[in-house]
Parts: structure tokens; C-alpha cells; sequence
């Protein structure tokens, strides 16, 4: 099956801190920049497929070659893993802190 991917770079309010999310402007908005939380919405970048709706915790952080830094988000309600490259408005301070998690 091939993945595909849905360009969607949207306004939110973040489920987990409460605060207005601008649109990314570049790229597709993923997640909060200031807590770093998603949520659980697709099955394929931006399908808004999954049906699972959770709360997307960030869990820890690796470096890819290409994407840079990655976020890796555990599901709190169905324990998916899923990853999402870093934003360039992303708290840094959160960003360290994520760098250093053992989860």
C-alpha cells in the first residue's frame, strides 16, 4: 500500500494546553508548538482517516538525515506510536527537555 500524503495546514485549539494554534504557513500543521501534543486524526499524513481521535503525547526525540528532528507521540487512548518532524515555531525549551526523555 502507498502512502500518501494530504497537504492540510489548519488553525486548531489544542486539546491538551488550550491555546490557539496558527496555521504552520509552509508545511501542514501537525502539532501544538507550545506543548508539543497532536492528536490522533490520521491514518496517512493528513487523510483525517483514524477513527481513534486520542491525544498524541510526545514521548521522545530522534534525529533523522533528511527531516531533522522527529517527535515521537505514543496514543493515550490506543498506544500508537506515530512520529512528526519538528516545527520551526516549536518551543525549543520543550524540544531539549523531549531530547533527554526515556520512555
Amino acid at each position: 500500500m502507498q502512502r500518501r500524503f494530504t497537504e492540510i495546514d489548519e488553525a486548531f485549539i489544542c486539546e491538551n494546553c488550550g491555546k490557539k494554534v496558527e496555521k504552520l504557513g509552509y508545511s501542514c500543521r501537525n502539532h501544538c508548538p507550545h506543548c508539543l501534543h497532536s492528536k490522533h486524526v490520521d491514518i496517512n499524513p493528513g487523510d483525517r482517516s483514524e477513527t481513534c481521535h486520542g491525544l498524541l503525547k510526545p514521548i521522545g526525540l530522534e534525529i533523522d538525515s533528511k527531516k531533522g528532528y522527529v517527535i515521537l507521540f505514543r496514543c493515550e487512548k490506543c498506544g500508537a506510536i506515530r512520529k512528526n518532524k519538528t516545527a520551526k515555531d516549536d518551543d525549543m525549551d520543550k524540544i531539549i527537555k523531549l531530547s533527554a526523555k526515556h520512555e
